[in-house]
Parts: C-alpha cells; sequence; structure tokens
C-alpha cells in the first residue's frame, strides 16, 4: 500500500488507503480544474472513510451498503467496492494517466495547493519537483499572480528540505503495512513467532525502511511468504533466511529468519540502533565475550540468545526498552539501576485535547464523551477553537457560554466521567491569548496554540511563546512547534527556553499524539523531563476514532523517558484538578 500516492493492494485496503485514493483524485481533479463541487464530494468522502472507527473492508464483508456512510453517494460507493474488491480505481489510473505523476508531488511544498501547482503547470511547465527548482532559480515563478520573490524563496529552501525527507514514512502510514506482514509472516508455515524490528519496534516517528524478523527451524516458507505478499513491486535479494522487497511505492522492507535459540539475540541486533548496539558489544568485550545476531559466545561456546533478556543479563544489565535504545545515557542509568519506568497506554486516564461539531470536529458531544468512555477514560477535555481561527469554525463568547451550557447538562448525568470545559485559544502574534481573563477563569483548563503567522524570527517567536505563558490562565502549551510531519518544519522557536519557562511559570506541555504532529519531539520531552515541567498527552482529536492515536503518543513519551508521573493525565479527576491551577 503507498500512503502517499493512494496506490493500493488488495491485501491491504484500509479506511486510509481507500481515503488516501479519494484524496489523490480530488488532487488530480483540482489541478485539472475540474468543477469545484466534485472535488468537495471526494475530499469530503476521504474524511468520511479515514474517521470511520471499524474498516469499510469489513462492513462490506458483512453485506453493508457503503453508499449509508455520510456524504457517500452511489458513485462513490461503486468506488469503493471497485477498491475493497480489486485493489485498484480505474477512475484514480485515468486520472494519473492525464495529469503528470510529478504534480501531485509538488503539493508537498509549503504554500503550494493543487490550483497554484495547475497554475505553474500551464504557465511555466513545471511537472516535478526539479522543473520547480529550475523555476525558482531563474526566477520565473515571482512574475506569477499570486507568487511574488518571497514566495519564490521559501518554496525553493522548502523543496530542499522535502527531498531529504521524502524517503522516509510517518509511523502511522507504516503501521497497517506492518500489521498485514506480520498476520501473514505468523500463518506462513513452520514460522514460530515474527515481530517488527529496527526503527518500528524504538517508536521512530518516521521510518527509512522496515525491519522484519520471524523465528523458525527453516527459513524457505515464511521467505516465499514475504516475497509473494501483493504490493511487492522487486524482490532485491532471496535467500533461505533472508530477503529484501522494494513496494510499489518505493519502500523497502527486509525479513531475517532466525532459528528459535537466536531469537532474542537477532530481536535485539536487527532492533537497534547501530549505536546502542555497539555500546553493548563494547561491555561484553570488556567481559571476554562476543555479542551477534546469534547469540552471547564465550570463546566456541553459546551462552546466551533464546531472549532479549539473557542478552542483556549476559553483560550485567537489565532488559532495556526498546524505546531507549539511542544511545542517550540508557547503558548509563541501566548499570546504575535507574531506568525509568515507562509510561504505558494503560496509566492514561483522560485525553486534555478534543474537538467536537461545535467547531472544526466531527461529532457530537454525546459521541466523543461515550468513546471516551468506551476507552475507559474518566474525562475527556474538549477544547475547541477560538474565534480567530475562522477556518476551523472558532467559538466566540457568546458560543463559548452556550457550548459549556450543553457540557454541564451531559455531565449532570455522568457517573465516574466528566467532560471538562476548556479551550484551544489562539496566541496572538504579541503573546497575548485571544480571549479575555474574565471567560478563560470559567473553564477548567487553556490551551495555547500557535495557528497563524509562523514565519516570525526566532526570537519573536520565542518571546511570544513565553508571554502567552505568563499569563497564569493558561494551562497547557499546545502542540509547541507547529511541526506537520513530512510536510511543515515547525516555526523557529528557541525550545530550550520555552522549556525553562514553562518550568518556571507552572506550565505544561502538550505532547500532540496526532501522527501527523507527534509535537513535542522525543529530545524535548526529556528535557521538559528534566526541568519537571509536565507533559500533557493529548490527541486533539477531531473524531471519535482519532481518540486512538494515544499510541502514538505513548511511544513518543516512551523514547522521550516519559513515566507515568511526568504526565499529568495519568491522574485521576480529583489529583489531576488542583493541578490544572497554575501556581
Amino acid at each position: 500500500m503507498n500512503q502517499d500516492t493512494g496506490a493500493i493492494t488488495p491485501a491491504a485496503v484500509t479506511n486510509r488507503a481507500i481515503a488516501a485514493a479519494f484524496e489523490r483524485v480530488a488532487d488530480l481533479l483540482e489541478i485539472d480544474q475540474a468543477n469545484p463541487f466534485r472535488v468537495r464530494a471526494y475530499r469530503n468522502a476521504a474524511r468520511t472513510v479515514a474517521e470511520q472507527a471499524g474498516e469499510v473492508a469489513a462492513m462490506l464483508a458483512r453485506g453493508e451498503d457503503p453508499s449509508g456512510l455520510p456524504g457517500i453517494g452511489a458513485d462513490l460507493a461503486r468506488k469503493i467496492v471497485e477498491m475493497v474488491s480489486t485493489g485498484g480505481l480505474a477512475y484514480l489510473e485515468e486520472l494519473e494517466a492525464r495529469v503528470p505523476a510529478g504534480l501531485t508531488r509538488l503539493m508537498a511544498v509549503p504554500g503550494l495547493g493543487p490550483k497554484r501547482v495547475g497554475l505553474l503547470h500551464r504557465e511555466l511547465g513545471v511537472e516535478t519537483p526539479e522543473d520547480l527548482q529550475a523555476a525558482a532559480a531563474e526566477g520565473r515563478i515571482r512574475a506569477l499572480k499570486g507568487f511574488g520573490p518571497k514566495l519564490e524563496a521559501q518554496m525553493a529552501a522548502s523543496l530542499e528540505e522535502l527531498q531529504a525527507l521524502a524517503r522516509r514514512r510517518p509511523i502511522a502510514a507504516v503501521e497497517p503495512l506492518v500489521e498485514d506482514l506480520l498476520a501473514r509472516l505468523r500463518a506462513a508455515a513452520g514460522v514460530e513467532r515474527a515481530e517488527a524490528a529496527g526503527s518500528f519496534r524504538r517508536r521512530r516517528e518516521t521510518l527509512g525502511d522496515l525491519d522484519l524478523l520471524a523465528a523458525a527451524a527453516q527459513g524457505d516458507a515464511a521467505v516465499d511468504t514475504f516475497c509473494r505478499t501483493p504490493g511487492v513491486a522487486r524482490v532485491l535479494a532471496r535467500g533461505s533466511t533472508r530477503a529484501s522487497v522494494v513496494l510499489a511505492d518505493g519502500f523497502q522492507v527486509d525479513l531475517r529468519v532466525v532459528a528459535p535459540e537466536s531469537w532474542g539475540a537477532a530481536l535485539h541486533y536487527f532492533t537497534g540502533s547501530k549505536e546502542h548496539s555497539v555500546a553493548v558489544r563494547k561491555l561484553a568485550q570488556g567481559l571476554d565475550l562476543k555479542v551477534n545476531e546469534y547469540g552471547v559466545f564465550a570463546g566456541q561456546g553459546r551462552v546466551a540468545g533464546a531472549t532479549e533478556e539473557e542478552i542483556y543479563a549476559a553483560v550485567g544489565l537489565p532488559w532495556v526498552p526498546p524505546e531507549l535504545r539511542e544511545n542517550r545515557g540508557e547503558i548509563a542509568a541501566a548499570r546504575q539501576g535507574s531506568l525509568p519506568g515507562l509510561i504505558a497506554l494503560e496509566d492514561i486516564r483522560g485525553d486534555l485535547h478534543a474537538h467536537t461539531v461545535a467547531s472544526d470536529g466531527r461529532q457530537d458531544l454525546a459521541e466523543m464523551a461515550a468513546a471516551a468512555q468506551a476507552r475507559g477514560y474518566a474525562y475527556l477535555a474538549i477544547t475547541e477553537h477560538s474565534a480567530g481561527l475562522a477556518v476551523a469554525n472558532g467559538l466566540d463568547a457568546r458560543r463559548l457560554a452556550r457550548h459549556f451550557a450543553a457540557i454541564d447538562r451531559l455531565n449532570a448525568g455522568f457517573r465516574g466521567f466528566r467532560l471538562l470545559k476548556g479551550v484551544e485559544v489562539e496566541i496572538r502574534e504579541n503573546g497575548d491569548l485571544e480571549l479575555p481573563e474574565a471567560i478563560l477563569a470559567d473553564m477548567d483548563l487553556v490551551i495555547g496554540s500557535i495557528h497563524q503567522k509562523f514565519n516570525l524570527a526566532e526570537e519573536r517567536q520565542t518571546e511570544r511563546l513565553i508571554r502567552a505563558m505568563d499569563n497564569p490562565r493558561l494551562t497547557v502549551l499546545g502542540h509547541p512547534t507547529g511541526r506537520l510531519l513530512n510536510r511543515r518544519k515547525g516555526y523557529a522557536v528557541n525550545l530550550p527556553r520555552v522549556i525553562a519557562a514553562a518550568a518556571e511559570r507552572g506550565c505544561a506541555l502538550e505532547l500532540n499524539a496526532h501522527p501527523d504532529r507527534l509535537d513535542l519531539d522525543d529530545v524535548h520531552c526529556r528535557m521538559a523531563r528534566e526541568m519537571g515541567v509536565p507533559i500533557a498527552i493529548s490527541t486533539d482529536a477531531h473524531h471519535a476514532a482519532h481518540l486512538d492515536f494515544m499510541r502514538f503518543g505513548i511511544g513518543q513519551a516512551r523514547r522521550g523517558w516519559l513515566t507515568p508521573a511526568d504526565v499529568l493525565n495519568t491522574r485521576s479527576w480529583e489529583e489531576l484538578a488542583p493541578r490544572l491551577r497554575r501556581r
């Protein structure tokens, strides 16, 4: 499956794949100057499918009609059926044959949407990122209506960054592929177990490739199953215990099959990181031991290898969680017995950032509350956008009052659960919060975020955030860098200064768990922990299904050495309430 381009296979027709295909259709139609209503229909359909809690393919298998989904008419329903049953979409293939393939790649450049891409193509003949780079270097873009020298320069700079990122995939995009491949491997003859290793197991936010590991006495069946997986475009290498393939979208996947008695050694070796593995091998060398993917050896004798715990014990260490294996002090902490007790998904008691149809969400208060209760949560903070973000249907004071009254009515009927009254307030360019203190004072929590004016100089942007935190009503600084993975770099900001300021003011920072953000990153999560700044791991949910994004935030938090004590929303409401009031 190709999450970036919408190319799919029958084996992996997930909601994400269908939505990606519909988004690609919409992009191609818009580049081709199609009817705007037609473009909007595909975008709405993509959103509807992506936000379904269950897989649409499973719904079809039960005999249900997709035309019953919101915004899905008969024509779109037929296209969904076509994709699920064949793994392809003829209409998309028709559009791709008509529109130059490189044009959709251009839309990853900040400032370029389908309309501008179409204009560049028609006026300057631009078809690829290389064409765009040449046009920018020659100064031809600035003359076009709606562009100018500043945007031209920004696009040229962004192109270089995007080309470096193009080979990496967000972990959320790779996760369905991992599930599909592991299910196939585990069903192959003779395979005792199979797991993902490498960056995926370490829960890195993006992946350059994927490493899979299987345990079997004989590797032929596993290798054959792997190489015959639908969606494999090319087999790079194939042997009795290993194989490397390239998928249709250019993403490489490697498989290694080992004997069961070497499982732990191989899992440790292929999980990495390289730097962590080197550090472990150095410890082994000091004990006259040798560590490799087959086990731990003393001379010619094998002394460990069946489990990872055996590997670490052989060099005098406790087991180190995969997320910490980056050679950032985990070896020393393990030797001292001071590895942190990392946070786990089951530690989370609620979500502190969610939206409903009152602003730009897709479901109402009751539906979001029911979804949170189904996950065993004690609370869910409803934090609609404030009025300054008009594109998100932000709420002014009057609408907020009506909204909070609706929350009060629902809360009156709950037992052991509550909706928290909050807001995601815009931080103005000067650092002021958009809403007056009298309104903010009535809320359970206030998230302050930047959604506009990303282009301020680092000093000004840093002062903007620090001044926002000067307001004692601000509880949490939302997605602190504003980045979108593989799409937009964060704004220029001195994060160490911001974190230090948060510590001084008693303000929490958000780890936004949406897989497109994962903001804060792991390094700054750890910095916040060391400075005593509490973290709120929140999903920024705009649909009930988005509450499941919490797992991505947990992976990032574990990479940042966070424990349950470091995270606000591991606490019961009674414990949390006083912590939401700034000291």
